[in-house]
């Protein structure tokens, strides 16, 4: 089932992807809460994740890097805003340096996790996220972040089997 949508919307500067799954609320909610299953999806295919650190806690932080082809790292973090288990999660997310500390220039986005039931034997999950501005949101489209989302979501189900 995965993605059922991506909206895009420029005056708030955000991306916000609909997906659903054959599984439970709490069951899917182990896919964020758990670092091994995190890092099953987090990131494209091509550039799977490694989760270094993982406080899923308000004030907690999650750093990760992520593995391209030619062997590159792409370091990330966290920081944890807020957290409602199993359907609610809220963190800052930003590109960090070899050592996992965050890159000052590079301003964060605000993601928001939301996790409910739906029909009968599946949930919609809703991840929202805040670009610092419309034009950064513009440019990280233009990258390809949306379909980049849409293809970790998508490795979701396999993690749920």
């Amino acid at each position: 089932m995965t993605v059922t949508s991506i909206e895009r919307d420029d005056a708030a500067a955000q991306l916000r992807v609909r997906s659903g799954f054959a599984a439970t609320v709490e069951r899917l909610w182990e896919v964020w809460s758990d670092p091994r299953q995190l890092e099953r999806w987090w990131g494209p295919s091509t550039h799977p994740a490694t989760v270094v650190e993982h406080d899923l806690a308000a004030g907690g932080r999650v750093t990760y890097y992520l593995t391209g082809p030619d062997g590159t790292r792409y370091h990330g973090w966290w920081r944890i805003v807020s957290v409602e288990a199993p359907t609610a999660l809220e963190f800052e997310d930003g590109p960090a340096d070899d050592d996992g500390v965050p890159i000052e220039s590079a301003a964060p986005t605000r993601s928001a996790v939301r996790i409910e039931a739906a029909e009968p034997g599946t949930v919609a999950m809703t991840l929202t996220t805040t670009f610092p501005t419309p034009e950064v949101l513009g440019e990280a489209l233009a990258a390809g972040a949306a379909d980049g989302m849409a293809r970790a979501l998508d490795q979701i189900d396999g993690v749920l089997g």
